[in-house]
This record gives C-alpha cells, structure tokens and sequence, in this order.
C-alpha cells in the first residue's frame, strides 16, 4: 500500500502547476510536503484523492490508478482540504453521523463517537459547527477524514488555527495514526514538519527540489559551517580574519565570535591553535545548525 507518482504532470493554461513529478510514499511513513505559495502542493493532492485529472503520467493510491479506479480511491482516502469545508447548521455528532452514513459504516453510532473521543471533541458535540472556533472546526474535518478508517490520509494544513495545546494533541494524533497509515500532509508551519514527519519533500515551482529525511536535509544542504566560541576574556575578531575557508566573521558581544566558514571544512583546529597563541581561553564552542526554515528559502530562492 502507498502513494505513487510517476512523470506526473499538470498544466493550467500555460502554467505547469506540476512538472514531471516522480516520488513514491509508503505505509507507515509521514510525508511533509513543503513549498512556497504556488508551487503545486494543493494541486497534487487534489490529483491523488481524484478531485482533477493530471495533465500527464500517472498516479496511483495503494495500486489503484487515480483516472481508473476513481471511486474506489475516494473510499480508502481520508482527505482534510487546506479549506475545510463543512456543513455549519449541522450540529457536530449530526455530521460526523451524516458523513459515516455515506460511507455505508457498520455500528455508526460507536464509530462517531470513537471519532469524538479521539479528536477531542466530547465538549463540543453538541454544538453546531457554525458556533466552533476555527480550531475545533479543524479537529471536525480531521474526525471527517477519519472516520471510515483509510488506509492513506491526505492533510492540506491540518493545524491551521490550532492553539499551542490543541496543536500538541493533534500532533500527537497524526504520529500515532502514521505509524500505521499512509500520511501526506501540507504545512508551511516548519516546526510542525520536524516534530511530526519522517520524510520531506520540497516542491518548488512544480519540480521537487528536496527529498529526504529531516535529519539529511539538516546535514547535505549546508553551503556553510557557522561556529559560535565564547571566550574568558573579551576578543579581537581581527585576530581570526586571517584563517583559511573563513566567509565572515561576527561579533554578538565582547566575548563571543560568530565565525562562518566552507561547508565540509572543519576549521576547529585552527581556532583552537590562534586561540592558543593569543593567550586566549575558550569557554565554549558549538557548530549552529541550519533551520529547516534556512533550508527552504535556499532551496526555494529564486
């Protein structure tokens, strides 16, 4: 079972929205897929849970064509829109029950209110939708997507307008269910990618750019090393200007240096060495990580 995508590719007028996309998603997994506004993010996921044809190539849900076998996708697919639409004058458990009963559910009931106790919706079932906060209108569309139990679960900004505690709960949700589902989900939220995704693709302007797990990403895409050292006494940065691979050199305060250098090129050693020198004592030294956020504008610009 898994999400496949082979030389995909969909045009709007002149505008390809998607460009010979190939990428495949197994069970099990959670996918993050990033980009900037306009990228083609949306586009494939609507192609995937059959709401419009590719221009080209093909794209399948658990070997079932998305052209082909349309219906048969729609019923192992749970799909939250970045727009969540629902039916606002419907009170929570009415809808949860409507949906269920369009799926053909057995013991309806039992089913809807699992999806309560599971989203946490149980203070707010009674209620109509129109009267929820953006937040809980989220957790009702994810209940939606999940209530006839899919093998593959598509979420286009699942988090949107979530409050911090809400968001850890429903973070918590997502890994729990793609530990054994098929999990692709939108965001523009970079924390949330890190704390919730195995993997990460990044399209950018319908190419995908960047396919990996977070923890590469953080590692094969550095153009730089930047070093934060504290000295004991206060430090010239004059000093350190003459050693190799260097790019710049910063001053946050009278004892600490910003040093930037060639990525795959340790100049610790070196620091160390000219340190030693000039009688200076290093307190502290620590490699500075790139975000994710630093990743996806490099990967991004244009």
């Amino acid at each position: 079972m898994s999400l496949r995508v082979k030389n995909l590719t969909k045009v709007y007028g002149q505008q390809k929205a998607l460009d010979n996309i190939s990428l495949e998603i197994k069970p099990g997994q959670i996918t993050g897929l990033l980009g900037p506004n306009g990228a083609g993010k949306t586009t494939m996921m609507k192609i995937l849970t059959c709401f419009i044809p590719p221009t080209s190539g093909e794209a399948s849900v658990n070997d079932l064509d998305v052209q082909e076998n349309s219906i048969e996708v729609r019923k192992i697919i749970g799909y939250l829109p970045e727009h969540n639409p629902l039916y606002l004058e419907m009170y929570v458990k009415e809808y949860l029950g409507f949906i269920g009963g369009i799926y053909k559910l057995p013991d309806l009931k039992s089913r809807v209110d699992e999806m309560i106790e599971m989203t946490g919706l149980q203070s707010e079932y009674k209620k109509k939708i129109a009267a929820l906060s953006k937040g809980y209108r989220q957790r009702v569309g994810l209940a939606q997507a999940l209530i006839h139990n899919p093998s593959v679960l598509i979420l286009d900004e699942p988090t949107s307008g979530l409050d911090p505690n809400q968001l850890s709960e429903i973070r918590n949700l997502i890994r729990k269910i793609g530990a054994e589902k098929t999990v692709m989900l939108s965001t523009h939220i970079m924390q949330e990618v890190e704390a919730i995704c195995d993997r990460v693709i990044i399209i950018h302007k319908g190419k995908i750019v960047a396919d990996d797990s977070t923890a590469n990403l953080h590692k094969d895409n550095k153009e730089e090393e930047i070093l934060i050292i504290s000295f004991k006494e206060h430090v010239d940065s004059k000093l350190f200007e003459s050693l190799k691979n260097i790019k710049s050199i910063e001053k946050p305060d009278e004892k600490t240096l910003k040093i930037s250098s060639l990525s795959g090129i340790d100049i610790r050693p070196a620091i160390f060495n000219l340190a030693t020198e000039n009688k200076l004592t290093i307190q502290t030294l620590q490699r500075q990580e790139h975000s994710l956020e630093e990743i996806f504008r490099q990967l991004t610009k244009n």
